[in-house]
C-alpha cells in the first residue's frame, strides 16, 4: 500500500508540475448497490468482508460528471479497529468511453457523540480507458460516506494527458 501511495503522489506532482494542462475533477456519486455479499468472521470480532457492485451518476464538474460510475469493491472492515477498502470505479461517459480508476481507502474509527465515527479517506488513480480516457492519467482524493443504503463517494484530483 505504501509503495502505491508512493505512486500515486508521484503522478500527481508530475500532473501539477507539468507542461500539460490537467483538467480539475469535483465529482460526488450517490451509489446504490446493485450486487453485495457479505461475510463475517465467527471469532467474536465484528470484522467481516463486503464485496460491492454499486453504481450511480456523478454530478459536479470535470471529465467525469453526468458519467455512470460502477464500484466494484471489497471492503475489509474490523470496527473499531480498522478498514482497508479498495476496488475499481468504472466510468462510463455519456458518449460510451470508459476509464478504469483503481482506488485505496483507509478507514479510521474514533468515538463520536453517538457511538462509532468513520472516516474513510484516500486516493484513486486513472489506469485505463477508452475513447476521450484512452490517452489519460489521473489522480486524486477519494472519501466514502456510507449511508446505509446508498453510498456517497467524492472524488476530486486531475486528469492530464499521458507523459
Amino acid at each position: 500500500m505504501r509503495s502505491q501511495l508512493v505512486l500515486i503522489i508521484a503522478a500527481a506532482a508530475a500532473l501539477a508540475g507539468g507542461s500539460a494542462v490537467a483538467d480539475p475533477v469535483s465529482v460526488e456519486v450517490l451509489a446504490k448497490p446493485q450486487e453485495q455479499m457479505k461475510f463475517e468472521f465467527a471469532d467474536g470480532s465484528k470484522h467481516f468482508v463486503l464485496a460491492a457492485r454499486r453504481e450511480g451518476v456523478a454530478e459536479g464538474s470535470g471529465v467525469f460528471a453526468g458519467a455512470t460510475i460502477t464500484e466494484i469493491g471489497w471492503h475489509d472492515v474490523n470496527p473499531p479497529l480498522w478498514g482497508d477498502p479498495q476496488g475499481y470505479f468504472q466510468v462510463t461517459a455519456e458518449n460510451g468511453d470508459v476509464a478504469v480508476l483503481r482506488w485505496w481507502v483507509k478507514a479510521v474509527f474514533t468515538k463520536g457523540e453517538g457511538g462509532l465515527a468513520l472516516s474513510n479517506n484516500g486516493v484513486w488513480q486513472l489506469v485505463s480507458g477508452t475513447g476521450q480516457f484512452a490517452d489519460k492519467r489521473g489522480v486524486g482524493t477519494l472519501v466514502i460516506k456510507p449511508r446505509g443504503g446508498p453510498t456517497l463517494f467524492i472524488l476530486e484530483g486531475e486528469v492530464g494527458d499521458k507523459a
